[in-house]
């Protein structure tokens, strides 16, 4: 009779509670990755329109001029003096950069045209101005 007791074996118990425990680890941890692949545009820029809009597919930088002024180098703001300096440390990087103008439509008109001369100074070969596509 001993011996019918040390043949029987206990079932194994699944532990549930440390299973979805992990599953939420996974299921958190995916959430927050894929939220770092996605392009976000998060300030609220305006852009005028035009029928020859395409899609850039390069990597680039974006510039931003908001209508109050402010300029934004890669959705950080920084002063027309910095812009310079932070153009060149880019193109050294990567030379064929291309910089993004993203200009809101009511932003003063010297205000674009001093940021796009600042980046030729910077020696920028590339530089596109953001619009959206007019409908018709």
């Amino acid at each position: 009779m001993d011996s019918d007791k040390f043949y029987r074996r206990q079932q194994p118990r699944l532990m549930i509670i440390p299973m979805i425990d992990i599953i939420f680890f996974l299921l958190i941890f995916f959430m927050m990755s894929t939220l770092y692949m996605v392009d976000q545009q998060l300030i609220p820029v305006r852009l005028p329109q035009a029928q020859s809009a395409q899609t850039e597919t390069v990597h680039s930088i974006p510039i931003t001029v908001t209508t109050e002024g402010k300029i934004l180098f890669d959705k950080e703001e920084i002063s027309p003096e910095l812009l310079q300096a932070r153009a060149k440390s880019e193109l050294h990087k990567q030379n064929d950069s291309i910089f993004i103008l993203r200009a809101d439509k009511q932003a003063e008109y010297g205000k674009v045209v001093t940021v796009l001369d600042t980046l030729k100074l910077a020696g920028a070969q590339h530089i596109s101005i953001a619009t959206e596509r007019k409908e018709n």
